[in-house]
């Protein structure tokens, strides 16, 4: 099913550090988490198929074979993060002969 992909479990620490955990084989994952279902919807082509476990947010990819998935809150915590960054962003600005 996930022939070549290499899961990668995200997950914050007691500290507050995050921790990437990779797992060659897709039965590593469901001795740990429960799968709930499977991705049947992603424009991604390549997580269709992929299991939807319980307390995780994923599947999403991250780079040739690399399947990814998060607790919620590094869910949570990424997404604002890139959203802030994303909001300070201006865009160039145009001139006279640009237009």
């Amino acid at each position: 099913m996930a022939k070549g992909k290499t899961f990668r479990i995200v997950t914050r620490g007691a500290n507050g550090e995050l921790r990437a955990r990779d797992y060659e084989h897709q039965e590593a994952v469901l001795r740990m988490h429960t799968q709930i279902g499977i991705d049947d919807c992603s424009t991604d082509l390549s997580l269709r198929g992929l299991p939807v476990f319980r307390g995780l947010i994923g599947p999403m990819p991250e780079g040739k074979g690399v399947v990814r998935y998060e607790s919620p809150e590094v869910f949570e915590s990424l997404t604002k993060e890139w959203g802030a960054n994303a909001a300070g962003r201006k865009s160039r600005r145009r001139s006279a002969s640009d237009a």
